[in-house]
């Protein structure tokens, strides 16, 4: 559906997705919310009218990237 470019920058994982306008934007974010739960690792997400930034990192490692960042950001991008 949308192309997720991650960069590792500032000890973190980022990614913004671009969409069509805002309910695709908030459907997307419902999306992600539902993988961190499965995954019990939860992103810093930040929604705008047609795009959805997301930052990975792991807080109880130092606020560093982690496989749970790395897992996460992988089933980010097959699932949305």
């Amino acid at each position: 559906m949308n192309k997720t470019d991650w960069k590792e920058n500032e000890d973190a994982l980022h990614c913004t997705i671009k969409t069509d306008g805002y309910i695709e934007a908030v459907s997307i974010v419902v999306k992600i919310a539902m993988l961190a739960e499965e995954h019990k690792h939860h992103p810093t997400i930040t929604l705008g009218y047609n795009t959805v930034d997301i930052r990975l990192t792991t807080h109880d490692a130092g606020n560093v990237v982690t496989d749970k960042d790395r897992k996460l950001s992988e089933a980010i991008s097959a699932n949305i």
